[in-house]
């Protein structure tokens, strides 16, 4: 008896000393009987356990180091996803020549592209601080050693300066610059790089974005290995010699296609001038435009081309649907209706201008929602609080332009609404991609007037997949809820044909509309007769005096002409009658009196 709590006193200090230990002896300390437990000899318990029962790290295979593998799992990683499985490890081969392969990457919304750059460029970052811990800890040992051999006193390690005081301004020489087009994504990228370097030693990462104060950025930039940015403030601390880009070695160009269509081009080439001695480039686009890959040509050294999934691919955990709307009002009921939905865990309502975007998310403020709005207009450090108030689930609707279409990553976003369609095609597939995130299922809404029916057809065209139309009993549209398609997967990129085309037969037209559509046939006195109307605009033979005559015109003045737009008030217009002017007689009429001041 004795001996037996001997053993179990052990194994509770095992157990205090280490708990991971504990865990797996404490099922093999003990076996149970019929009475109750028994002790078991301490010596049989190491052989119950085998190697098989520790599972890999899928994350192991791709060569990460223990640091980075802590990161992942503490952010919740457990699978690398295709972009990762393929982007990574060629991102830390080395070709022939002792270089980095450059790579020009294509992936769709919310597959993972930001870790697929930063694991490598970080890895690498890590590995180089390393070796200079290592040289500076034998470089201070030579001096040690120096020091007792001539009985001279040990020198002191040095210490580390406030980067706040000015008189320790040192510019800041980053090994690593990741170029973002919005001051929103370059945001999310440093948070996911901030939890990256977790349990990395001598690794910091800076954030440069317009909006901010300088000289908070600039105590931040002190000593930062790995910096992103916004190419526009980054330029201007750049060439204030508060950063220098001579020593990067890797420079990483996300969401290139949003960064030509926000103008940075020439920043850009600035930027590859100042880097032009780095060791690797990667860029990652939602497309391989044309525009895409002359940008590639400048930057790039015989890229490497991954193309993992085309915006055109289907958002397989993203149900997409459709409702239209006969006027604003009628949309602002739909929109209503489905706010009330309460399977929402949180959502972001697109507009399409900042003055809708404000003016709606007031009228959710009214009706008893909460809701903040979010555009461009804003100052950074209200647009800061009210995505951190998204983030800590303290707000549930977010009101937002585009600017939200790319670099929001909320996990608990389900649903997604278009009040306001997108202006460019390729914007629909970044807004729903906001949703469905992190394997989670996800809602797209899009609310659509029927003459936004181009719109719509331009979308379904880039997705090459039809938009599902539904309707909400009691809030059904009065005029025809379906509308024209022209839909053909074979005619991809082509402009949609059939009644849906303006002017079109069968309701294309300004005039018609869908009221025209429901015949199905062009209706009398249309503007695309079988024949042609008797004295219409497009008879076969001209009339007399038609706008298209056979003969020339006559090059005789005419008797009147427009008023010359250039011409200062009150003058007479640019060949007019005689008689008007004489009429006026040089003086300007009442209606051209100018107003006093």
């Amino acid at each position: 008896m004795y001996e037996s709590l001997e053993i179990d006193s052990n194994a509770i200090a095992n157990s205090e000393s280490n708990p991971r230990e504990d865990h797996a002896k404490a099922p093999l300390l003990h076996e149970q009987d019929g009475e109750g437990l028994s002790p078991v000899s301490v010596d049989a318990a190491p052989e119950v356990v085998t190697p098989k029962e520790v599972k890999p790290n899928p994350f192991q295979e791709l060569g990460l180091t223990r640091e980075l593998l802590a990161a992942v799992f503490d952010l919740g990683y457990t699978a690398p996803t295709t972009v990762q499985v393929k982007v990574i490890p060629l991102a830390m081969k080395n070709s022939l020549d002792g270089g980095h392969t450059d790579l020009m990457v294509s992936s769709q919304t919310g597959s993972g592209k930001t870790a697929a750059f930063l694991l490598p460029v970080i890895q690498t970052l890590l590995q180089q601080a390393r070796e200079r811990e290592v040289a500076e800890a034998q470089a201070f040992d030579a001096q040690v050693a120096a020091a007792q051999a001539a009985g001279t006193p040990i020198p002191k390690r040095a210490k580390r300066k406030d980067p706040t005081n000015p008189r320790h301004f040192k510019a800041a020489t980053p090994g690593a610059l990741v170029l973002c087009p919005t001051r929103e994504l370059a945001q999310q990228v440093a948070h996911d790089a901030i939890g990256f370097v977790k349990h990395c030693k001598g690794i910091r990462v800076a954030t440069v974005v317009g909006g901010m104060p300088y000289a908070l950025q600039i105590a931040k930039l002190q000593n930062a290995d790995l910096v992103v940015a916004t190419p526009g403030r980054l330029i201007d601390l750049q060439r204030s010699m508060h950063i220098k880009l001579e020593d990067v070695q890797f420079l990483v160009v996300d969401e290139a296609d949003r960064m030509l269509d926000l103008g940075f081009s020439d920043d850009l080439a600035e930027i590859n001038q100042l880097t032009i001695e780095r060791r690797q480039t990667m860029m990652f686009s939602a497309t391989f435009a044309p525009r895409i890959q002359s940008l590639a040509a400048r930057v790039m050294r015989k890229p490497q081309h991954i193309q993992i999934d085309t915006p055109q691919e289907r958002h397989n955990n993203i149900k997409q649907l459709l409702f239209w709307a006969d006027n604003s009002q009628h949309k602002r009921k739909l929109l209503d209706h489905w706010l009330r939905d309460t399977s929402i865990e949180q959502a972001i309502v697109f507009a399409s201008t900042q003055v809708e975007c404000d003016g709606l998310a007031a009228d959710l403020q009214q009706s008893g929602f909460s809701a903040v709005a979010l555009h461009g207009a804003l100052s950074q450090g209200l647009r800061n609080r009210r995505l951190m108030a998204l983030r800590n689930g303290q707000v549930q609707f977010l009101v937002a332009t585009d600017v939200a279409a790319r670099g929001i990553d909320v996990p608990s976003i389900s649903h997604v609404f278009n009040y306001g369609l997108p202006m460019k095609s390729e914007d629909y597939t970044h807004r729903i991609g906001r949703t469905g995130r992190a394997g989670r299922d996800g809602l797209a809404v899009t609310f659509a007037e029927f003459r936004d029916r181009r719109k719509i057809q331009d979308i379904e065209h880039f997705t090459r997949q039809p938009l599902p139309t539904e309707v909400i009993a009691g809030l059904e549209p009065s005029q025809r809820s379906e509308r024209p398609r022209g839909f053909d997967d074979s005619r991809r990129g082509a402009p949609p044909r059939g009644r849906g085309r303006p002017f079109g037969g069968g309701g294309g037209g300004h005039r018609d509309g869908f009221a025209g559509a429901r015949s199905g046939a062009p209706r009398e006195g249309g503007f695309r007769d079988a024949a042609p109307r008797e004295g219409g605009y497009r008879d076969a033979a001209p009339r007399d005096g038609a706008f298209r005559d056979a003969a020339p015109r006559s090059n005789a003045p005419r008797d009147f002409a427009p008023r010359d737009v250039f011409a200062p008030r009150g003058q007479a217009p640019r060949g007019a009658a005689p008689h008007k002017a004489a009429a006026h007689k040089g003086a300007p009429s009442k209606s051209f009196k100018p107003k006093s001041n």
